[in-house]
């Protein structure tokens, strides 16, 4: 099979490049390589060449690890969009999902609605006023992700300190998400195609005292800081059945209401009653060898290989249907209440113009 592997070409091949990038590349390319297909390496820059080279690859699966451009967040579902609109099977969620998920306001909201418990946020633009939601409350840019913007300092216990936090987060971000924080333990629970995988907690033993137990920037990026040695992964989770499978439950149904497909990663926060309440939705996790959906997939008995083998295997079965517009179209038209398109070919073609 003929596979091109799409990464973030403009952070990881640039004069100070994110090796991590290339490293995880080069782990799936020998993988898929060894399988017996034919692999590109394929760099998206935001000159858009790289839709060519995707075009004239006539590539049958593109193997989705680009998480931005230029390690913009925001890009990453332009790109999944352009894989949709050129009807070539990707692995990962679609462009939808991506982008709701984003969009950590909007993923709350939807999740809000449809009963699940989601600790109380509010959205703070820049230049408007906005109530309190409660303290202790946690500041996060509203469409990023990586924890990205989430430091120390984003967890406040007062209106003056979130005041200033927003006001200083609002000279990068236009979008701020306010939330109640959630002090307990963080637990995440990967999903692999239909399965739920082994359930994995961060464990904020180590964290010094004084610091907020979250998963920050430098806890996720700066190796061997003291925040990085206080979120130790242990995987799997120590939780009671009955709580452990709530968490199940809120996670997966969490993920099917935003679309998810693929493979993905849903965090939740237990409190001191032993409620869960749901973080974050991450389609699209990082995927690398060591990150924490391989970690997962270990306990579950799922080598890195077959992990691999398997996210490949499910964007295989993906259908896009791009070619076959007019089937859809009259389709869509009879279940509107028009008129048979094939009683009448004249006033078909007439209504469609019309519309």
């Amino acid at each position: 099979m003929r596979i091109a592997i799409l990464f973030d070409g403009a952070s990881a091949i640039a004069t100070f490049p994110d090796l991590a990038i290339l490293e995880n590349v080069e782990a799936i390319e020998r993988i898929l390589v060894a399988e017996g297909n034919s692999v590109t390496r394929l760099p998206v820059h935001a000159d858009g060449r790289w839709i060519e080279r995707l075009r004239k690859g006539r590539f049958e699966l593109a193997f989705n690890m680009c998480e931005g451009i230029d390690g913009v967040a925001a890009l990453e579902p332009a790109v999944i969009a352009v894989l949709e609109l050129m009807a070539i099977p990707y692995t990962g969620s679609s462009s939808f999902t991506t982008a709701l998920c984003l969009r950590k306001h909007a993923v709350n909201g939807l999740l809000t609605n449809a009963g699940l418990p989601v600790p109380r946020f509010a959205t703070v633009r820049r230049g408007e006023s906005f109530q309190s939601i409660g303290y202790p409350a946690i500041c996060k840019p509203a469409a990023e992700d990586a924890s990205i913007g989430i430091e120390q300092k984003s967890v406040v216990r007062s209106r003056r300190a979130l005041e200033r936090r927003v006001e200083a987060m609002h000279e990068r971000w236009n979008e701020v998400l306010v939330q109640r924080y959630v002090d307990g333990r963080e637990v995440n629970v990967g999903i692999l195609g239909d399965a739920v995988l082994p359930i994995a907690e961060i464990d904020f033993g180590g964290m010094p005292d004084g610091l907020w137990r979250i998963v920050s920037y430098r806890s996720k990026w700066e190796p061997g800081c003291e925040e990085d040695a206080g979120t130790a992964p242990r995987c799997p989770a120590d939780l009671p059945p009955d709580l452990a499978e709530r968490v199940r439950e809120l996670a997966l149904e969490a993920w099917r209401l935003v679309g998810g497909y693929g493979y993905g990663r849903v965090d939740l926060r237990i409190d001191a009653q032993g409620r869960p309440w749901i973080l974050e939705v991450n389609p699209n996790p990082d995927i690398a060898p060591d990150a924490g959906l391989a970690r997962m997939a270990r306990t579950a008995g799922i080598s890195y290989p077959r992990l691999i083998r398997t996210v490949t295997q499910l964007g295989t079965r993906r259908r896009i249907d791009v070619g076959d517009a007019d089937r859809l179209w009259a389709l869509a038209f009879q279940l509107s209440g028009g008129v048979d398109p094939t009683l009448d070919t004249d006033l078909f073609d007439a209504a469609r113009q019309a519309s």
